[in-house]
């Protein structure tokens, strides 16, 4: 199934691989700036992949050269307030990656900037191309962050770091993103994304319902005070015994076998 074809999609491409949704911006006569187009095919597709019970993860990433650029300035520099407001920009479009249970990956090469840089973070983890550049500029252009990059980047890499790179505009290469915990992993930009599908098809391998659990029992830890956040965890943790995969997960421990897990 051509899914590009079938959605008549205009700046993204989708495919599949085994268990694992693609999506790749791909935009490039602006540098995959964050259209109103594009974010409305990007929340298509993932709702899509979300629904498909075959697809267990998902992957988001871009071009060798640019993951996202930022958001798409020829369609907002002459708005005013009221319009902003009135239609509810970025809280309107920008945000279905957060609310996915099913993992999300940024596999990121090249720019990542202004709002490239913010939906990164909204994804569950970052693996970083060695060109990789991380930065939110807009600073540069007489306004400041509005999808989540003053609040998530300083949770990421500290106060100091996130404060100094929001009020300069100063870009953080691969090396120092890892450092400083906004990346999990480093590659060579020619291998990116097939680690990044490597290892959204390991996650997609485990069971699905623990994997949703673990991941809300994490971003639980964001949002949370120790105490809630590890009662909340021994929650999902006891409700983890009514499943059958863990049963089996267990078993195949004991038996020393591989679980076939069936995602319930």
């Amino acid at each position: 199934m051509n899914l590009n074809t079938i959605a008549n999609l205009k700046t993204i491409d989708v495919e599949v691989q085994d268990d694992v949704g693609l999506i790749t911006l791909n935009s490039p006569s602006n540098n995959n700036a964050l259209s109103t187009l594009m974010f409305k095919e990007l929340t298509m597709m993932l709702d899509h992949f979300e629904s498909t019970e075959a697809i267990g993860a998902i992957v988001i990433t871009g071009n060798e050269k640019v993951f996202a650029a930022g958001a798409d300035i020829s369609e907002i520099q002459d708005k005013d307030f009221i319009d902003v407001y009135n239609e509810q920009f970025i809280t309107a479009g920008w945000e279905r990656i957060t609310t996915c249970r099913k993992p999300v990956i940024a596999a990121v090469a090249g720019y990542a900037l202004g709002g490239g840089c913010e939906i990164a973070m909204m994804c569950d983890f970052i693996l970083a191309a060695d060109n990789a550049l991380f930065g939110q500029p807009e600073i540069k252009i007489g306004t400041i962050p509005g999808a989540g990059g003053t609040q998530r980047l300083t949770r990421l890499v500290g106060k100091s770091k996130a404060m100094e790179m929001i009020l300069t505009g100063r870009f953080m290469d691969a090396e120092e993103a890892e450092r400083s915990g906004l990346v999990s992993r480093i590659l060579p930009v020619s291998e990116l994304v097939d680690e990044a599908l490597k290892t959204a098809s390991k996650i997609s391998s485990f069971s699905r319902p623990s994997v949703m659990m673990a991941k809300a029992a994490v971003n639980l830890s964001q949002e949370n005070s120790l105490t809630e956040g590890v009662k909340m965890e021994r929650s999902l943790f006891y409700s983890t015994f009514s499943l059958e995969d863990q049963k089996e997960g267990m078993a195949a421990f004991i038996e020393k076998r591989q679980p076939e897990f069936k995602n319930k």
